[in-house]
């Protein structure tokens, strides 16, 4: 379960992603044009210390891609290179935005998402003491089998950052489809797939896989 906050954030994500999304190798857009968003999805953190976040987002009339974020109270040691900003959080005080796939928090997360069949987490805001479902605007879903007993991944050994970003553990293989839907895509092990407005058909979004 995600418990969100009625908050702002200074700058905006799609601010932060303006600027940094054009630094990457596999964006595909014009640099300083507006960035749209196009959906989005959460995993949880069960130790509740970092935010993980996932946005589709692109040009207005390019194609979408795939960023997962992790929001932290403090910078995270040796991943200077993976930082998108940092932000103010009227409720949080300041957050250290960053590309969630060098985040060993993330990579955790989406292997249990997939290999444990978790999926996406609930969203709740918190209303006078109410929780209030949030609607997702992506639905994601894990074509394979579930293991209920996943072992853990281990430290995050190498981050290769293209196309298909492909995050090495100590155990398993993960993969993050950085254009979902621009290629067809030939998934090696179990795959999340997700489908948002305007993209009416699931698609590959991650797949992992064991050592």
């Amino acid at each position: 379960m995600a418990l969100l906050h009625r908050a702002t954030l200074r700058p905006t994500k799609l601010d932060l992603l303006a600027t940094w999304l054009p630094s990457r190798q596999w964006f595909a857009g014009p640099a300083g044009g507006e960035v749209v968003s196009r959906g989005g999805y959460r995993f949880d953190d069960p130790a509740g210390e970092v935010g993980i976040e996932t946005m589709l987002v692109g040009a207005a009339d390019g194609p979408v891609h795939q960023v997962p974020l992790t929001y932290r109270a403090a910078p995270l040691d040796g991943a200077d290179a993976w930082l998108v900003g940092t932000a103010e959080h009227s409720a949080l005080g300041r957050r250290w935005v960053y590309d969630g796939c060098a985040d060993p928090v993330y990579a955790a997360a989406l292997a249990h998402a997939i290999l444990a069949g978790g999926g996406q987490a609930e969203e709740y805001f918190e209303v006078d003491g109410r929780r209030e479902a949030r609607r997702s605007t992506v639905t994601v879903v894990v074509n394979g089998p579930a293991d209920p007993r996943p072992s853990a991944i281990g430290a995050v050994r190498r981050v290769v950052d293209q196309d298909r970003t492909v995050i090495d553990t100590d155990t398993v293989e993960l993969v993050v489809v950085r254009r979902p839907g621009v290629s067809a895509d030939r998934p090696a092990g179990v795959v999340l797939s997700g489908s948002w407005h305007g993209q009416s058909t699931n698609v590959p979004l991650a797949y992992a896989r064991r050592r």
